[in-house]
């Protein structure tokens, strides 16, 4: 077998495969065998048909196949052992029909080349990066929102901004008087938490309130067009809450309001962990770290971004084949039309730029993606989202196992392994570029982030 190769244009190229009967023709011969050895052939018994009845039956199939997966092998094994840097896969230049008769055949391939991009990264290129400061008033923020994830729900005097509201929920006559006809809606035992209303005139009729005082409001429009929450609140069927447009009297019984966590051993444990934190200035410190670690991703996307448009600048402007590129792309997707690919090539092809330039950053970083990566970022993921339900400070062991559950569903594995690959290819960027640390406001970062968001 005779492979060759040429560049036929700046960005495409051409592998020819010659092969003769010499490079297949034991295993088309072996191939019909097993097939006279496995298969019962009418009017032969099984294992008893002779290779020349075997060739006259299934000679032009089995030797179509045997000569197509030969060739196939053997350009995948040039393209990889010539370390020839193609973009997609081969695509062939024709049909090549193989008969009986023909011993010796030709193929070949269209190959669109991976463009010669010479990436320079050094500490001769420079880029920003910029860390948010981390505020009194954040610091503040933060504090308030532990004490009140962690606090106690406790009888209160007076309705406040996070107050629960129990007490009887009557409906009310276009005069303000009660409705006491059968047809009324009436709650003995009602509860209702306004800050959770999506009008906030209705939510602040009750502020300030007291046990035994009186509130007329709409529940209606409290719940907005949310049907299942008011016939939640009224203790009716969707379909009655349909029609509820009228004013209700909701006289208050019990006020349940929250008692913010107060800064001892016990809240320094639910937040941080067992014996983490003992001291008010470890709290602190514990507490700027919880909140830089949560604006860093900030700060790593948008370098991200920078980096991102300064390579594609850089070296966005290569050459590429496109109708082989095209080809490719419709041959990947048989849903897509010629028609629609070229209505949408031209927003296509950043995406294509820019696989191509990470491809090329990845491999002169040496960046590999471990399943050890796999493994930490699907428990990172795991942990989130138990944390969206409130279970915080999880042991290892559950983390790990929902981890692994993650990583066994194929599409979100390969999902988490692109990611990963990015992300630790930014990183590796960051480790060999000269970066210049900036801190800034976060209204400072957020005008670098969005700086057209003023003019919108």
């Amino acid at each position: 077998m005779e492979i060759k190769f040429e560049k036929t244009g700046e960005a495409c190229g051409k592998i020819t495969v010659s092969i003769t009967e010499a490079d297949y023709a034991d295993k088309v011969t072996a191939k019909l065998k097993e097939i006279g050895k496995k298969h019962v052939i009418p009017g032969f018994r099984k294992g008893h048909i002779a290779v020349p009845e075997l060739r006259k039956r299934f000679g032009r199939d089995v030797k179509s196949e045997v000569i197509n997966d030969e060739v196939f092998h053997a350009v995948f094994e040039y393209i990889d052992k010539e370390k020839v840097q193609i973009l997609g896969q081969p695509l062939p230049c024709g049909t090549t029909e193989i008969d009986m008769k023909t011993s010796d055949y030709t193929f070949c391939y269209d190959v669109a080349l991976w463009p010669e991009l010479n990436i320079t990264l050094n500490k001769s290129v420079n880029l920003p990066f910029y860390k948010i400061e981390v505020t009194d008033e954040m610091m503040s923020e933060q504090d308030k929102n532990l004490r009140e994830r962690f606090g106690a729900q406790v009888p209160g005097e007076e309705v406040d901004a996070k107050a629960v509201v129990k007490g009887s929920i009557m409906e009310l006559n276009a005069d303000g008087t009660v409705k006491t006809d059968a047809e009324a809606i009436q709650v003995v035992s009602g509860i209702v938490a306004p800050f959770l209303f999506k009008n906030k005139e209705e939510a602040d009729k009750f502020l300030g309130k007291h046990v035994g005082d009186k509130v007329v409001f709409n529940p209606r429009n409290a719940a907005g067009e949310q049907i299942a929450e008011l016939a939640s609140m009224l203790n009716i069927d969707k379909d009655a809450a349909e029609n509820v447009t009228a004013d209700f009297e909701f006289v208050i019984s019990e006020i349940i309001v929250l008692k913010l966590a107060e800064h001892d051993q016990d809240f320094y444990d639910d937040v941080f962990g067992k014996d983490k934190v003992h001291t008010e200035e470890e709290y602190n410190a514990q507490l700027r770290g919880m909140i830089e670690s949560s604006l860093a991703p900030n700060s790593f996307q948008l370098f991200n971004r920078d980096a991102h448009d300064y390579l594609m600048e850089k070296y966005g402007d290569m050459k590429l084949d496109e109708a082989l590129l095209k080809r490719w792309i419709l041959l990947q997707d048989k849903n897509l039309t010629a028609e629609a690919l070229d209505k949408d090539f031209a927003n296509m092809l950043p995406g294509i730029k820019w696989e191509i330039i990470s491809g090329d950053v990845a491999r002169k970083l040496e960046v590999k993606v471990t399943e050890d990566d796999l493994l930490a970022r699907a428990k990172f993921i795991a942990s989130q989202q138990m944390q969206q339900y409130g279970m915080y400070n999880m042991d290892e062991e559950t983390v790990t196992d929902m981890a692994k559950r993650i990583l066994a569903e194929n599409n979100y594995r390969r999902r988490i392994a692109d990611e990963m690959e990015e992300a630790k290819t930014f990183d590796a960027l960051r480790n060999v570029i000269s970066v210049d640390e900036k801190t800034v406001t976060l209204d400072e970062f957020r005008e670098l982030a969005n700086p057209t968001a003023d003019a919108e």
